[in-house]
Formats: structure tokens, sequence, C-alpha cells
């Protein structure tokens, strides 16, 4: 992991590159974290890649209920040369869920910019071939958001099977 001072320098570095493009840094229990503005994902990531962060390790999507901007999304960048890995973190509102992909960039992003897509309703603007990937293509709604509605069927206890099913003999 980068240390907190380096981390620092890069969002500078990124901010001098690409103007406002870090809104903030996390440095918590040796993670370096760079908050990034959702509209210039795609800079800061080729910039990461200049840097040593060649390889994208993991993308993964948030929820941040009940706060506003709500969706996120997390990209974990790894340098394999001197083996430092850096998170992106990227909010985006639920009114407009819209990111550029990185597909392009990483090949590997398809299946979990998909996922998130499937999972949070998060767009990724740009994607070859963004569809549901876990769910039912007419299946409404996104089940890892915190809103979303648990339900379910009761479970059979003995304690409640004739209020639920009858006398089970």
């Amino acid at each position: 992991m980068p240390d907190a001072t380096e981390l620092e320098l890069t969002a500078q570095e990124l901010r001098d590159a690409h103007r406002d493009s870090i809104l903030d840094t996390e440095f918590h229990r040796g993670r370096a974290c760079l908050i990034a503005d959702p509209r210039q994902i795609k800079p800061i990531l080729e910039h990461l890649v200049g840097k040593g962060y060649t390889m994208l390790a993991s993308l993964h999507g948030v929820d941040y209920y009940p706060n506003e901007p709500r969706l996120g999304v997390l990209y974990e960048m790894l340098d394999r040369k001197r083996v430092q890995r850096i998170s992106v973190k990227a909010r985006v509102s639920t009114d407009d869920p819209r990111i550029d992909s990185v597909v392009d960039m990483f090949p590997g992003a398809d299946y979990p910019e998909r996922e998130v897509y499937d999972m949070f309703g998060v767009v990724f603007e740009g994607h070859p071939d963004l569809r549901r990937i876990l769910m039912p293509e007419d299946y409404e709604g996104h089940p890892q958001r915190r809103d979303f509605p648990i339900g379910g069927e009761p479970v059979l206890f003995t304690y409640n099977e004739e209020q639920n099913y009858g006398k089970y003999v």
C-alpha cells in the first residue's frame, strides 16, 4: 500500500492533470483510497496505469443508503512490480446512476460491471454488452440495494406450522 504521503502526492498529481478529478482521500488501516469524480473515472484510472497500477484487481458496487450520492463503484488497482494496491471510489446518485465503462482499458471489467449493473442498477456508459448477468432479464429491481424488499416465504417450524400450512400429520 502506498503510505499516506504518497497517497496525497498521487491525489495532487491527478488534480493538477485533471482539474477537480479527486474529491478527497482516505487512508484508513493501511488502505489508500482516492475519492473520485465519477465523470472523470477513465482519466483517473489511465493516470494510475501510467504510475504502474496496471491491473484492475476488482470492481465492486456499494450502496451507501441513506446517504447521497448513494451508489458507489469501487476499483481496486494493483501495481504488481511494487506489490502495492490503491482503491478508487466513485459515487453516483440514484437519480442518474451512470459512469463510464472501463472495459476498453481492462477487458476483465466486463463481468464485474455487468454484475454491478444487475445488482445495484449502475449504468456503465459504453459497455459492449450491458445486460443482466445474475437475475432474469425481466426481473424488476436491484437486489443488492439496501432498500430492496426482503420478502420471502415463512419458514416452517414446529411452533408455527399450524398458522402457516396447517397441521402436518
